[in-house]
């Protein structure tokens, strides 16, 4: 729905007004919502939503290796580093699933001979060996645990196989 207001940008807000038994409906976007009412960033505001939708005393995540609080990934949709995924997983996982559907990765990937790479390839493996054991296909997880051991032996440095 366009902004009733500019009639150019999606309308984001949706401002409900009673005056006198009368009820006035206006269906804004978030620029002409703060032209005509004032910022939304304002203390009473601010006051105002956390009332409604939880208490603004929550207590601040910060991620213990670039320092990145939670706030400032809110503010600025940036996120520090690796480690921040794992810190703001409980916050986190809710958006990706509701814009990207899945919380794993599925595209394309490299041949995933670094570090990190294999890493990634032997969690995978694990898990298909956990599944083959529950399921009892002895053959499926003996291959797997093969193909773990080799990405063990390359992660530690071996230089021969066997």
């Amino acid at each position: 729905m366009l902004c009733q207001h500019c009639k150019k940008n999606t309308a984001i807000i949706n401002y409900v007004e009673k005056v006198n038994g009368n009820k006035f409906e206006s269906h804004l976007c978030a620029l002409c919502y703060a032209d005509l009412f004032g910022e939304l960033n304002n203390k009473a505001n601010n006051d105002i939503w956390a009332g409604l939708f939880g208490s603004s005393s929550r207590e601040k995540k910060v991620c213990p290796v670039c320092g990145t609080a939670y706030d400032d990934f809110e503010r600025t949709g940036l996120l520090g580093c690796t480690s921040c995924y794992d810190v703001f997983k409980e916050e986190l996982v809710p958006s990706i699933l509701r814009i990207q559907g899945k919380v794993e990765h599925v595209g394309k990937v490299g041949k995933n001979t670094d570090a990190l790479g294999l890493h990634r390839r032997l969690k995978t493996l694990q898990e298909q060996l956990e599944e083959a054991l529950r399921k009892k296909r002895f053959a499926e997880a003996d291959r797997l645990n093969r193909q773990i051991n080799s990405i063990k032996k390359t992660l530690r440095g071996d230089k021969k196989d066997g």
